[in-house]
């Protein structure tokens, strides 16, 4: 099959493979010499483009998302009330909209830094998913932004995997 890509990730890493991950993960500097699969790429540029969208509609329309992506009923709080909640939603929008920026510019500039990335954003997902299971927030019914998360955290996992995986042409496998 001409073109075939092979993805040389084995199930047992050795103690070199591992410290090559973790140079990928933390590089000693970030270049636009990216290493792993294309497709983490593709993937990457999907999920900046989705956290842009969610971070600007968490800042600019933040009633709508509070109310109806994130479930949660305005009216049972005071007018006081309703208003924080209002401002720290988009408040938290401004630091999706950061990090977002952050693989913006990765993917333009500096693509070595395209896995340290996947994990900040997987830290950030998990981080928010164990405070709201230790402090949790009294919705109406399953807000669309519960699947929304659970495909981003599939998609994120997805990506860090493939952009950990050294990608080989068919030719350069033969080879060696």
């Amino acid at each position: 099959m001409k073109g075939f890509i092979a993805l040389q990730w084995k199930g047992d890493l050795s103690a070199a493979e591992r410290i090559s991950v973790l140079e990928r993960i933390f590089p000693r500097q970030f270049d636009n010499n990216y290493r792993g699969h294309k497709l983490a790429l593709w993937l990457f540029a999907i999920l900046v483009l989705m956290q842009l969208g969610i971070s600007l509609s968490s800042i600019f329309d933040t009633y709508n998302v509070v109310r109806s992506a994130d479930g949660i009923s305005l009216d049972t709080f005071t007018s006081t009330g309703a208003q924080t909640v209002v401002s720290i939603t988009a408040l938290l929008g401004l630091s999706q909209l950061l990090l977002a920026s952050l693989g913006v510019m990765a993917l333009i500039r500096y693509r070595a830094m395209i896995p340290f990335i996947y994990v900040l954003l997987l830290v950030a997902y998990f981080g928010k998913k164990w405070i709201q299971l230790v402090k949790p927030i009294v919705r109406t019914g399953t807000p669309p932004a519960t699947y929304v998360n659970v495909v981003l955290i599939t998609l994120l996992l997805a990506g860090l995997t493939l952009s950990l995986c050294r990608q080989t042409s068919r030719l350069e496998s033969t080879a060696k």
